[in-house]
């Protein structure tokens, strides 16, 4: 875990007085625009600066008058489950034209508006730029034309341009993830889901196509997360003679029982010669060689719409106050410049270097140079890619390698959505190495008990998108079972071992580790892959499961608030899970709009909770009707669930009514989401590959075995700020608490004043991370995938 900067600055030094920030939305709206506009708004009042609302996108810039009002706090109430852009976006001809410019221009210094904050794609980004080029010399035609004072230009000099990117494409180059793609993600997988069903009941072939004219990244991710057959995407066309090649695929996929089949197309699909590949092409194609019952559909703008997912909010929340704290620092000589996501941290890369990257690769595509199209896109599409060759098209036998290892799969600990995902990318990473595949039911405990059985490729098949643990799953520990699991290890001849789990996982890997000086059966490549909703193992910054788990609180916080809608004033308080970890507590209820959460982590007493109760009953005076309060359900013995419930209801009388809610295990239940299922397949294959590494680098030749006791081939896999890291399980010792089951150290704490910041809290927010301009032409690690970004 990345240590603090030394050099701590927090924003008090950093003052709004006398700015003025106009927030626009432009070109495509995309789910989570309306979590950027309100943490622009919020942080940006928070820090003394006026704020302008720019409605219709450029066109309202152009136009002036009622298009540009100045917000307030609660303007932006209630805002951030809409999907969509509740302030406008529109395509503006005329701002590409030179008078169009020089009418917003005005407009803007109508207001005193010197800092833009813009929320669109690659297009309002370059007139955004544009304008900030010209802006000097508009302001000089202004006062020539009588329009403005002569001191306007020297009060008005500069004009400050920070973009956030919105799209549900992922288009755009110089970040893992925009705002929009997750929820997008989520409309995709929602109707594969449903589309399953009706296909596997008639055993029909369906073609899906999803949006992305010049991106094919919801489609290949889409195609990742459901097990697609086939996906198609303008980045990388199939090789000639393709038609044959899918034809055969879904053939043998019929043949070894499956009942039906999946083909995502992206909008933009083309061939090696640049001819669009349509829909109908392939529905056709696929009747006439086959005979399968094929039916198309077209999702279109259903993709758009719907509420942001907890990612979207969250990261949209995460970048707004980003640049509002950019357009602070800037000064006159700053280029314009984009907030974007790498891995999980936030930073600033000049505008027009994405923009550039941006064209670059359509210029590739053009040129049918569509491996270059491929990395200019960046590591992470470029990984995805990779993934889904791996787990889509099995080899042959006869092309695969034969490494005569016995690989072993388990899950550890509760249940998590995305589990089985990993579980299928093991195995089918696993076979393609050559390895034999084992699974191990029930956990340890099945292990003692001999639930071991090789797993084929087929097997596997329809896991990705299940819900809890198909292997079964326990919290058994192996200590007490250690000389049982030695025998079992010996009669299975197992040479590695892969194990998906939470905390248990952990401390079950450590046991095995410590258990190698007695036992030689242990001492094999073994490696965890962190699966809990609570998101509470040590060495990763995500696991498997909790992303899920968010979603599920956020879905359901949305309901609560939205049933007092019409009452009078009312407060929910609101108990998640998490043991001792405050995740999801603190992140569940940034992305819902929580007023306050309590988690073990902050220590609160009676004073804290006596104010909270006094900030929320002032708010409730004045202007919000709903409140929401989270509380993780091992924060405080003494201040439980029920003591903070009377509180609030004693201390609101007159004012609100109190509600509580325990949430429950619906947390750890459904389906997984798009992230979590991509998370999981994604980790896990990097893990195999690291088994595979590991298991030719310590076989014996002269023993004919395989001998590992060194740290470094006992491993957790986890995700550290911008990278996947694998990291010896005895090293994360000192880094965890075993009494409350928690990492030391923990990321998401820098959120809490956040959360804190737009429920109008006054409090410190760090900012030692901010600030670095990095130029996106170099190589930034992106081993952590497009999708693993929080």
């Amino acid at each position: 875990m990345a240590q603090p900067d030394s050099k701590k600055i927090f924003f008090e030094n950093l003052s709004g007085a006398g700015k003025a920030i106009a927030v626009l939305t432009s070109g495509g709206d995309a789910q989570g625009m309306n979590g950027a506009v309100r943490a622009v708004v919020r942080m940006g009042l928070y820090v003394g600066a006026k704020v302008y609302f720019i409605h219709e996108g450029y066109q309202g810039m152009v136009d002036g008058g009622d298009n540009i009002k100045e917000a307030t706090w609660e303007s932006v109430s209630s805002m951030l489950q809409l999907g969509g852009t509740v302030i406008g976006s529109a395509r503006c001809k005329e701002f590409r034209t030179h008078e169009g410019r020089l009418k917003a221009a005005h407009n803007l210094v109508q207001h005193g508006i010197t800092n833009l904050c813009v929320i669109g794609g690659d297009g309002s980004l370059t007139g955004a730029n544009l304008f900030k080029e010209e802006w000097s010399g508009l302001l000089n035609e202004l006062v020539e034309q009588g329009l403005i004072e002569a001191d306007a230009v020297q009060k008005y000099s500069a004009l400050h341009i920070v973009g956030m990117v919105g799209s549900i494409d992922n288009d755009f180059c110089g970040t893992d993830m925009t705002i929009g793609t997750d929820s997008a993600l989520h409309r995709i997988i929602e109707v594969v889901d449903a589309i399953m069903t009706t296909a596997q009941s008639h055993q029909r072939t369906f073609v899906l196509e999803v949006m992305g004219r010049h991106c094919g990244y919801l489609a290949l991710v889409s195609g990742l997360a459901c097990g697609a057959d086939w996906v198609l995407i303008p980045e990388m066309p199939p090789e000639d003679g393709w038609e044959e090649k899918m034809c055969q695929k879904l053939s043998a996929n019929r043949a070894g029982m499956k009942r039906l089949n999946i083909i995502i197309v992206a909008e933009g699909a083309i061939d090696r010669n640049n001819k669009p590949i349509t829909t109908e092409y392939v529905k056709n194609l696929v009747v006439k060689c086959l005979g399968f019952d094929t039916r198309v559909t077209i999702l279109g703008h259903v993709q758009r719409g719907g509420t942001p997912s907890a990612f979207d909010r969250i990261l949209a929340s995460r970048m707004g106050v980003e640049a509002v704290l950019a357009l602070l620092e800037t000064t006159a000589n700053t280029p314009a410049c984009v907030v974007s996501l790498c891995g999980n941290t936030s930073v600033r890369v000049p505008l027009m270097e994405c923009v550039q990257m941006t064209q670059e690769v359509q210029k590739a595509m053009d040129q049918k140079r569509f491996e270059e199209a491929v990395k200019l896109r960046g590591r992470s599409f470029e990984n995805n890619l990779k993934t889904y060759k791996l787990l889509a098209h099995r080899k042959p036998e006869s092309e695969l390698p034969t490494s005569n290892f016995n690989v072993a799969v388990l899950n550890v600990g509760a249940p998590a959505a995305g589990m089985n995902a990993a579980v299928r990318s093991a195995v089918r990473v696993g076979i393609s190495e050559g390895h034999k595949m084992f699974a191990v039911s029930d956990g340890f405990e099945g292990f003692y008990k001999g639930q071991i059985k090789e797993v084929k490729w087929g097997d596997v098949g329809g896991w990705t998108g299940q819900g809890g643990s198909l292997l079964g799953t326990k919290r058994t520990l192996p200590a007490k079972h250690v000389e049982k699991i030695a025998e079992q290890m010996r009669k299975h001849n197992i040479n590695a071992l892969l194990i998906i789990g939470g905390f248990e996982a952990f401390e079950s890997l450590l046991q095995l580790y410590e258990a190698r000086a007695n036992y030689e059966e242990f001492c094999i490549p073994m490696c965890i892959l962190p699966a809990t909703i609570s998101n509470n193992v040590p060495g990763t910054d995500l696991s498997i499961g909790a992303d899920t788990a968010l979603n599920a609180i956020v879905e359901t916080c949305d309901r609560i608030k939205q049933s007092a809608s019409g009452t009078k004033r009312r407060v929910f308080i609101i108990e998640t899970m998490g043991g001792y970890c405050g995740y999801l507590a603190t992140v569940g209820g940034l992305a819902s709009g929580a007023d306050a959460a309590y988690i073990y982590e902050e220590p609160f007493d009676i004073k804290e909770l006596q104010a909270n109760v006094e900030h929320l009953t002032e708010k409730m005076k004045t202007s919000i009707q709903r409140g929401l309060v989270l509380r993780n359900e091992n924060c405080n013995e003494n201040y439980t669930t029920d003591f903070i419930y009377q509180l609030y209801s004693e201390e609101g009388r007159g004012v609100f009514d109190c509600r509580k809610n325990v949430l429950g295990h619906m947390q750890q239940g459904g389906a997984p989401s798009p992230f979590d299922r991509n998370f999981g397949t994604k980790i896990s294959a990097k893990a195999m590959q690291w088994v595979s590494k590991k298991l030719v680098e310590t076989f014996r030749q002269d023993e004919g075995r395989v001998f590992a006791n060194t740290e470094d081939s006992c491993c957790l896999l986890g995700m550290r700020r911008r990278t996947l890291v694998f990291q010896p399980v005895v090293q994360l010792k000192d880094e965890t608490d075993f009494v409350h089951r928690i990492p030391k150290e923990q990321w998401w704490l820098k959120l809490r004043p956040l959360m804190k910041i737009l429920a109008k809290y006054k409090t410190s927010y760090d900012v030692s991370d901010s600030g670095q301009l990095e130029h996106v032409v170099h190589n930034r690690p992106k081993d952590s995938d497009a999708s693993v970004a929080m």
